[in-house]
């Protein structure tokens, strides 16, 4: 990316104090990873941040540092509580409380059309403040953020979209988006060196990983220069390259003795025959194989 994209990025996030970092639903590890190391990083500045996914994190990405931080939605966790339904003109009559012992009961009345939700189709946000700053990781389509997109209330953001799809729709206000790009962990990484955020070691690892399952383990054919430079300095940041396949080697080491064993049980029989064909050969030839052959032939023409 271009000296004056970092330009940018680092002006805004200087001037903003409430920023947002969000990936689609069912992140990859590299987009997830990318989202929580840029968080991870920009926390450090001391200012309020949340990272967030339309859903709840797959096991798959479960083992990167700051999953547990990852939220649902955008609010603060120090802001005012909405609940939000589904709403049809003439289907609610009237919204009002009640007090039971601890417990603030909100009753929704239905009107003569009946309402058309039920428990699953209630929101609850915390937080009423937007961000100012919203970075978005590996989501090509503002619908892909779902609920954590609203036009309406992130008007007046500054939206930030890396990527590296060529599906991407190019929305936002600062671009980091291109295809030569073989992972977004990459771009992230080197986001976070030009504007000389913290790389510490959690934050190398969860980029190392994020580089690494994108890439094949370096091993796919579209691997970037980027890939190759950004690793190089994770490594240095102490991060580990992840083995390529370990549930894989895993299951083949459990089961080598097993399996040796199988292919010396197919293999005994048929040497045991050839043995036997051998011994068979050398120790009991033929009745005639000693005695003299006479061969007569015929003198007639």
């Amino acid at each position: 990316m271009d000296n004056l994209t970092f330009g940018k990025i680092k002006e805004a996030v200087e001037k903003y104090n409430t920023l947002g970092v969000v990936t689609r639903r069912d992140p990859t590890v590299d987009e997830m990873a990318g989202a929580l190391s840029l968080y991870l990083a920009l926390k450090d500045l001391g200012k309020s941040i949340t990272v967030a996914s339309p859903s709840e994190p797959l096991v798959e990405v479960s083992s990167l540092v700051g999953i547990d931080e990852v939220k649902t939605n955008l609010g603060a966790s120090d802001g005012d509580l909405v609940v939000s339904f589904p709403y049809r003109e003439g289907e609610i009559e009237k919204v009002s409380y009640t007090r039971d012992d601890n417990y603030l009961n909100i009753v929704v009345k239905a009107g003569e059309r009946g309402l058309n939700f039920d428990e699953r189709d209630v929101r609850f946000t915390r937080g009423s403040e937007s961000p100012e700053l919203l970075f978005v990781i590996g989501s090509p389509r503002v619908s892909d953020l779902e609920q954590l997109f609203d036009p309406q209330a992130l008007k007046d953001t500054i939206v930030v979209n890396i990527d590296n799809k060529p599906e991407n729709q190019g929305y936002g206000d600062i671009l980091m988006v291109s295809q030569r790009l073989s992972s977004v962990s990459e771009a992230v990484a080197n986001l976070i060196l030009a504007l000389g955020l913290k790389m510490d070691l959690d934050i190398a690892q969860n980029l190392m990983t994020g580089i690494a399952v994108s890439t094949n383990n370096f091993q796919a054919d579209n691997v970037s220069p980027l890939a190759f430079e950004m690793a190089g300095i994770l490594l240095r940041q102490g991060a580990i390259r992840p083995q390529a396949n370990p549930v894989r080697r895993r299951m083949s080491a459990k089961n080598l003795d097993d399996l040796e064993e199988k292919v010396e049980k197919l293999k005994k029989p048929e040497v045991a025959k050839r043995e036997e064909r051998k011994d068979d050969t050398l120790q009991t030839p033929p009745e005639d194989w000693l005695e003299p052959k006479i061969y007569k032939g015929s003198t007639n023409f």
